[in-house]
């Protein structure tokens, strides 16, 4: 592959790292302690600073600005990072803040990803891999979401918040508390409508699987049975389904409590 590819009005620190094939636009900014990836395309008036790193085949558009200092008053300057995969797409203005020394001092962003525009993910998010975020979507400090997610647009999620696989969220929709794997939500607080039957298909996820998520979905939220009760009949359905096994790990390891 090709040596990277500066434009003349791009502004690059003689210290950062570019991979061959690296593509850097009109008027963007790369700070010294930057490294992209092999194939990773910038495009113009784009900022990325800190000790950021992005993987290979990343599409950065513009006005996006990652790395910035997060946005949280305790932090003092410490050295903390950016870490983002391969192969995701980064749309016009997403902000993406380094971590916190309060925290594992990275915020992480996984492999093929489709960030929309004027995304925000804050101080030290875990996003996991083939999510979709769609515009004026927006996670607050320390969020980690699970593969395959769908949040619609101008989603807005609290602090501390995790978001399970191959769940989905509809516009406007806003998270104080977890969502479960599979589950659909909507609305201001957020409530439970189903599961997200449509996307697991399109995955390729066997009938008797899915018939196994809603019966769990039912169990949790149709039976009226109390929390441990369910709990109980979901260790009793996850014997037979790995995927009710993965909703009732997430459900014991909820600290801020899930939607109901």
């Amino acid at each position: 592959m090709s040596a990277a590819q500066v434009h003349a009005a791009a502004i690059v620190h003689p210290g950062a790292q570019l991979g061959p094939g690296v593509s850097i636009g009109a008027y963007s900014i790369i700070g010294e302690h930057v490294t992209l990836g092999e194939g990773t395309w910038i495009g113009p008036h784009v900022v990325v600073e800190g000790h950021t790193r992005l993987g290979r085949n990343n599409r950065v558009y513009q006005f996006a600005s990652i790395g910035a200092p997060p946005q949280d008053k305790k932090y003092a300057g410490e050295p903390t990072v950016v870490e983002i995969g391969d192969g995701n797409t980064i749309r016009e203005g997403v902000t993406i803040n380094r971590g916190t020394a309060e925290d594992t001092g990275a915020t992480r962003v996984g492999d093929d990803n489709w960030l929309m525009g004027s995304v925000h993910i804050a101080h030290d998010c875990r996003v996991g891999n083939n999510i979709i975020m769609a515009n004026y979507t927006g996670l607050a400090g320390h969020v980690q979401i699970g593969d395959w997610a769908i949040l619609g647009g101008a989603t807005l999620v609290h602090q501390f918040v995790n978001i399970g696989a191959h769940s989905f969220t509809s516009m406007g929709t806003y998270l104080a508390q977890d969502l479960p794997p599979y589950v659909m939500a909507a609305g201001n607080m957020a409530k439970p409508f189903g599961i997200n039957s449509e996307g697991l298909r399109r995955r390729g996820f066997a009938p008797e699987a899915i018939a196994y998520i809603k019966q769990a979905y039912r169990t949790l939220y149709r039976s009226g049975l109390g929390l441990e009760e369910a709990k109980r009949q979901l260790q009793a359905l996850a014997a037979s389904s790995a995927e009710v096994g993965l909703l009732l790990e997430f459900l014991e390891r909820s600290k801020r409590g899930f939607i109901r």
